[in-house]
């Protein structure tokens, strides 16, 4: 302690003061700033936080009005307004950003792509696309390309959306399964006025942008056969197998349908057994009874059915089960089974639905695109009750996923 110089007593006292000091200077520069900023503005944050966006707008707007510089405050505004959707305010909003003067070019190109989100919310597709058309040649291209993709789509103007489809794989991501299914479009609407020749064409034309485009191999079977041709329609589907087997319920149906017709019961029954055995899916359970039933008779049919239900039972196959025992079965006993048929099949009618991977819509129906969602490849054409079984025997496999 005797070392102790008595002069430091001095120098806290000075080291408080100076942080005091400038404590003070800090703080009075917050509040002089604060000073200059509305109350509407502090109301706006609060109802913001307090997730109040209808009371967030209307104190916001007092700002707006009263500064009408306040440029990023008319941004975040006109998003509030599409958000809670008012459109229209979000459209005047945007649109007196867009009719002044004195913005700098990012700020017209960011009100500008505000504007065209503001008029595809509201569902004004001709203007949305004069809009993005215009952004091109910005930093927006890329957005504004797929804005006018699902534009185009949603129009139906597959030339366009080829088109698009092929300026967006220069920036962006690989859209030859979109473009295929465009195309497919196209010869689908082809068939429709009988011009086979213009079908056919855009058909390869898929398969050559995508050589597993299913659907263009559907379609050519459907012309094959519609045209008489069944033994092409058959080996045209049965490329189905290599490209994604899966699809095959959708053409199960119709192939047998032309297998019968060119005359050909037991290869009917010998590719359907093959398939089942290979690729389990209620379609081809169908398909191959009224294969073997067409070949080999009641009896094989019933027994084919019996064993395939025992090992994957189901609620569809249970149904088809009552079905090939109606056949054989005395008028005695005909009617009660006919009535527990009929119950049976009103519950696989609630199970047989196509559902999307990608927003759960269902329908009975297949669609290549969702209806919804409207993305493409989402719908498998498998019913629900395959999917659910399909999971349950995995879990029995595997274990509680």
């Amino acid at each position: 302690m005797a070392n102790f110089e008595y002069w430091w007593l001095l120098v806290f006292p000075l080291f408080f003061g100076l942080g005091w000091l400038a404590a003070r200077i800090d703080v009075s520069q917050i509040l002089s700033e604060n000073r200059r900023l509305p109350e509407s503005y502090f109301k706006g944050l609060n109802f913001l936080v307090n997730e109040q966006p209808d009371k967030a707008i209307e104190a916001f707007v007092e700002i707006a009005d009263v500064s009408q510089e306040t440029v990023e405050l008319h941004f975040a505004l006109g998003k509030l307004f599409r958000r809670t959707g008012e459109v229209e305010r979000a459209i005047r909003m945007h649109k007196s950003l867009v009719d002044r003067t004195h913005l700098s070019v990012d700020q017209k190109l960011a009100a500008l792509y505000e504007l065209g989100q503001d008029y595809y919310r509201a569902g004004l597709l001709d203007r949305t696309e004069e809009i993005f058309s215009k952004l091109l040649d910005s930093s927006y291209a890329l957005d504004a390309m797929r804005r006018l993709l699902d534009i185009y789509v949603r129009e139906r103007d597959w030339d366009k959306a080829i088109e698009m489809t092929v300026a967006l794989e220069r920036k962006d991501q690989d859209y030859r399964r979109e473009r295929s299914h465009f195309i497919c479009e196209q010869a689908q609407i082809a068939a429709t006025r009988q011009d086979m020749n213009r079908a056919q064409e855009r058909l390869s034309e898929a398969l050559f942008v995508s050589s597993h485009c299913v659907r263009a191999n559907v379609i050519k079977g459907q012309i094959e056969s519609t045209s008489g041709h069944h033994d092409i329609a058959v080996n045209v589907w049965l490329q189905i197998e290599h490209q994604n087997p899966v699809y095959l319920n959708l053409v199960a149906k119709p192939m047998l349908e032309s297998l019968l017709a060119s005359g050909r019961t037991e290869d009917a029954e010998a590719v359907f057994i093959r398939l089942l055995n290979q690729y389990q899916s209620l379609d081809l359970l169908d398909a191959a009874y009224h294969a073997t039933l067409a070949n080999s008779g009641a009896q094989p049919a019933y027994g084919m059915l019996r064993d395939y239900i025992r090992i994957h039972p189901s609620l569809h196959g249970f149904d088809k089960l009552l079905e090939a025992q109606l056949i054989d079965m005395s008028p005695y006993k005909r009617g009660d089974a006919v009535l527990i048929k009929s119950l049976v099949h009103r519950h696989t009618i609630r199970l047989s639905l196509f559902r999307c991977e990608n927003c759960g819509f269902c329908a009975h129906v297949f669609h290549w695109q969702c209806p919804a969602c409207l993305h493409w490849d989402t719908i498998l054409p498998r019913r629900i009750e395959e999917i659910s079984d399909s999971r349950l025997e995995m879990i029995d496999e595997t274990g509680p996923m």
